[in-house]
């Protein structure tokens, strides 16, 4: 398949000879070299019992977010510096007392025991774990009370968790309405939390300003600033 992809890849270059086509191409070359440099990385033979049964069931499946995020402190340990899990089918229109039991089982466990365990082998200091979407859901039912209503979207609040890496732990940031449907307190705007991550990782979002189609920009746009409510 990969091999495919790069005839691909080369006969469309030779036909169109655009940089950013052979930059795609190198970036799935070292995307694959990072791949196979570790290949003890997806062998769980040395991981004790214990372990696995504190990320679930489905630990020893691949694809599955138990196994994905043993992955992620397995990667970790290898000093990978990004690392990046999905969790996809949230968006429960309708059918949600069906759905959302079964997806939270699918991710509550595995999600606690990563953090449980970058914390015992000492390496939560110095890693930040973030939970998140790109937003939220209404607080109040879509269609008629029934075994299979859902919740819209709602991007006016919604929740986000963090651990490690500098984070001010056991803290809630924020207040929302009594019926969660206005921010009300502290509320986080996202430049806000951008800035804010990238302080966590040493990198000053100020530092870096850049002209781009006759305007200004940074990481964070030209906003953000630091939320010292959240960090440590």
């Amino acid at each position: 398949m990969l091999d495919r992809l790069k005839e691909l890849h080369e006969h469309q270059f030779a036909g169109t000879p655009d940089t950013e086509i052979q930059n795609r191409i190198d970036h799935y070359e070292m995307a694959f070299r990072m791949q196979t440099s570790i290949p003890e990385v997806t062998d769980l033979s040395d991981e004790p019992q214990h372990v696995l049964d504190s990320y679930g069931p489905d630990v020893k499946t691949p694809g599955t977010f138990a196994a994905n995020c043993l992955q992620a402190r397995r990667l970790a340990e290898k000093g990978v510096r990004f690392i990046q899990l999905y969790h996809q089918d949230w968006d429960h229109h309708g059918g949600l007392p069906g759905a959302l039991p079964k997806l939270c089982k699918e991710t509550d466990q595995p999600a606690a025991a990563l953090v449980k365990d970058l914390k015992q082998r000492g390496m939560l200091d110095d890693t930040l774990v973030v939970w998140g979407g790109e937003f939220g859901r209404t607080a109040y039912c879509q269609g008629k009370i029934s075994t299979n209503f859902g919740r819209d979207h709602h991007p006016r609040c919604f929740s986000a968790w963090f651990a490690g890496g500098g984070i001010k732990s056991g803290s809630v940031y924020g207040e929302t309405d009594d019926f969660g449907y206005n921010t009300v307190k502290d509320g986080l705007h996202i430049h806000d939390f951008h800035a804010t991550l990238m302080h966590l990782l040493g990198i000053d979002h100020e530092r870096l300003t850049y002209k781009f189609q006759g305007r200004r920009y940074r990481l964070t746009d030209v906003h953000g600033h630091l939320v010292k409510g959240i960090v440590a």
